[in-house]
């Protein structure tokens, strides 16, 4: 007889749900966050048990690893593409668990890539990276809005980020120097922090072909190149280019009927830090790339700015998706062709 397993998770427990293959609750129970717990429940029903379907929240790293490593066959629920049955007039976590399981059976269940635990560290890792630079940013535009208000000039941004070496403006005011000051070790710090997560991914990242090959990009260099490797993961995971364009948040997200427009779709499918480094790429592409101009500037007079860069990040998604695949360096004449 066979099992199916779903797992409702929260932050300190989450609920278990066994059922058979006529949706016959064989187990069901509240436990703590315990892999050690966990295993002990199901160890029962392994024989049986065709797979454990886990909630996709923050926190599934643990469950997800620690059953795998178990020997369970786990499938990690995307879940903001599963749809409760709209007659149900209550709700709770019992329910859901239930319903990850019965869909589990069905073999409809939505499922999400569970990125290799190994390469994800790294992975997040370089996230960590991005979150760092994005507080130092939040520190120097604060000192360069001070100095702004009290002397009305535009401090070089590179200096506050000791990117370049320059003198401070002297203020008269031990107040106002005493904010602009209590800003200075927390950036250096946040310097520091990010050149050493630079060195360490640089390192892992550097024997790969693939981290040289996106980096034949005029417009992607080491930062991007790292941001595309790891958040791409292996390529073949993608059914088609389109697929990892729509990753990357490269396509239109519109529900159309009959020809007309019918509403948005989720916007946030997809992966955010791709989304952006395409961005990025395309910005930097317009300076380095002739060709990638000149397609921008077609795409503008035909519609705005906003939709050319848009379509230009679109062009370079789908160019690094052959990149990954193929291990081949770009070739700029073959993307911008038409």
């Amino acid at each position: 007889m066979a099992l199916y397993c779903g797992i409702d998770l929260h932050s300190t427990n989450h609920w278990l749900t066994v059922i058979d293959e006529a949706d016959r609750r064989v187990y069901e129970r509240r436990l703590p966050n315990d892999l050690a717990v966990t295993l002990a429940v199901l160890e029962p029903y392994r024989a049986e048990l065709v797979a454990c379907a886990v909630e996709s929240t923050f926190n599934w790293y643990w469950l997800v690893d620690g059953l795998m490593q178990a020997g369970h066959a786990v499938k990690l629920v995307n879940t903001s593409a599963v749809r409760q049955y709209d007659g149900l007039k209550h709700a709770d976590d019992r329910h859901d668990a239930f319903q990850l399981a019965h869909l589990l059976r069905l073999g409809i269940l939505p499922t999400g890539y569970i990125y290799p635990k190994r390469e994800r560290a790294l992975r997040d890792l370089l996230r960590q990276r991005t979150r760092l630079v994005q507080q130092r940013t939040t520190h120097a535009l604060n000192v360069k809005s001070i100095l702004a208000r009290q002397s009305g000039i535009d401090f070089p941004s590179a200096v506050i980020l000791g990117e370049k070496a320059a003198p401070w403006p002297i203020l008269s005011d031990p107040n106002v120097a005493l904010a602009v000051e209590a800003h200075r070790p927390v950036i250096e710090a946040l310097n520091e922090q990010i050149a050493r997560i630079e060195r360490e991914v640089r390192r892992q990242v550097r024997p790969d072909p693939r981290y040289q090959l996106l980096q034949t990009v005029n417009g992607i260099g080491p930062v991007l190149a790292w941001t595309i490797l790891l958040e791409a993961g292996d390529i073949e995971r993608f059914a088609s280019v389109g697929h990892f364009a729509s990753y990357c948040r490269c396509v239109q997200s519109r529900r159309l009927s009959n020809g007309k427009k019918k509403g948005e779709a989720n916007q946030k499918n997809g992966n955010p830090y791709l989304a952006w480094a395409f961005l990025e790429a395309a910005h930097f592409a317009l300076r380095f790339e002739p060709a990638a101009k000149r397609f921008f500037e077609r795409k503008r007079r035909e519609r705005n700015a906003i939709v050319a860069i848009k379509a230009l990040a679109h062009k370079l998604a789908r160019a690094c998706y052959f990149i990954l695949r193929d291990e081949v360096p770009f070739m700029s004449e073959r993307l911008f062709s038409y």
